[in-house]
């Protein structure tokens, strides 16, 4: 039984859904009122989620998907860490609830996307 069988998300699902998870990202610190740490961390996952997202949606493949999805568990890794540095550093439980999950969140759907194209695209 091969790995790939869990990968069921398809990629412009997953594309979509990054487009659309990085403005709520950006906004979720300042929704739920978060410290400065959360709101600068929030803006910066939330850009660079936008920007990986839509290269997926460029003819010109920019960046390859393999690189892609090393990519978004990079930003997924880098949420967790933040969340709990953060909630260390300043004892704001929500911002790390907040952060941590949007790694977690980030990791599920990297671990669930197949990363390729069909044929033809």
């Amino acid at each position: 039984m091969s790995v790939s069988i869990f990968r069921y998300v398809p990629l412009s699902i997953h594309a979509g859904i990054e487009t659309i998870a990085a403005p709520l990202i950006m906004a979720g610190p300042l929704l739920l009122g978060l410290g400065q740490a959360a709101v600068v961390a929030g803006f910066v996952l939330g850009g660079v989620l936008l920007g990986l997202s839509l290269s997926l949606f460029s003819e010109r493949r920019v960046v390859p998907l393999t690189t892609h999805a090393e990519f978004d568990y990079a930003l997924a890794l880098t949420a967790v860490v933040l969340g709990l540095g953060i909630g260390i550093a300043t004892g704001d439980a929500v911002a790390t609830i907040f952060l941590v999950g949007v790694g977690v969140a980030q990791m599920a759907l990297t671990a669930s996307t197949r990363f390729s194209f069909p044929r033809g695209v």
